[in-house]
């Protein structure tokens, strides 16, 4: 495998959201694994993955949604978002696409790591550990600080800013 400087990195992800009683509420994805057990506010994302030379960027969001949380939303209207460029370096383009998902009933791929390290086991985690909705303010507090425009766009784009 070679590995890519992440400032040549792109990934793509959705922001699916919902209108729950009358307010805009946003599905965000925890990481899964040990290193992100105990962090919380501002260590939460879209539900995203890398872009492989040569592959559509909306068919990549829509794939990785898929895999993080186990709901394949087939074809629905989409709000571009654009891009942002992260902490890392790595650039992540997303969508908003309107609609619902019980959290309680998604799962997500798992990847293997040495775990402990220097232990010479590998242990199976899931990519993400679990999905919840937050309204904006809060979702704010909980998104890694890098993708906070994507509310911002999303807002503006449905007329709520």
């Amino acid at each position: 495998m070679v590995r890519r400087d992440k400032a040549d990195i792109v990934s793509a992800g959705i922001l699916l959201f919902r209108r729950h009683e009358g307010q805009l509420e946003l599905l965000l994805a925890h990481q899964g694994g040990p290193f992100w057990v105990n962090k919380d506010l501002g260590h939460w994302t879209i539900p995203k993955g890398e872009v492989e030379p040569g592959e559509a960027l909306f068919d990549v969001a829509r794939r990785e949604f898929a895999e993080e949380t186990g709901v394949d939303l087939q074809a629905r209207d989409d709000l571009p978002l654009g891009a942002i460029t992260q902490k890392s370096g790595k650039t992540v383009v997303a969508w908003a696409v309107e609609g619902d998902l019980d959290p309680a009933l998604a799962h997500s791929n798992t990847f293997s790591i040495e775990w402990p390290p220097g232990s010479g086991r590998l242990q199976d985690f899931p990519e993400i550990d679990r999905v919840e909705w937050f309204d904006a303010a809060e979702a704010r507090r909980r998104l890694k600080p890098a993708q906070i425009p994507f509310i911002e766009r999303l807002e503006a784009g449905l007329g709520a800013a």
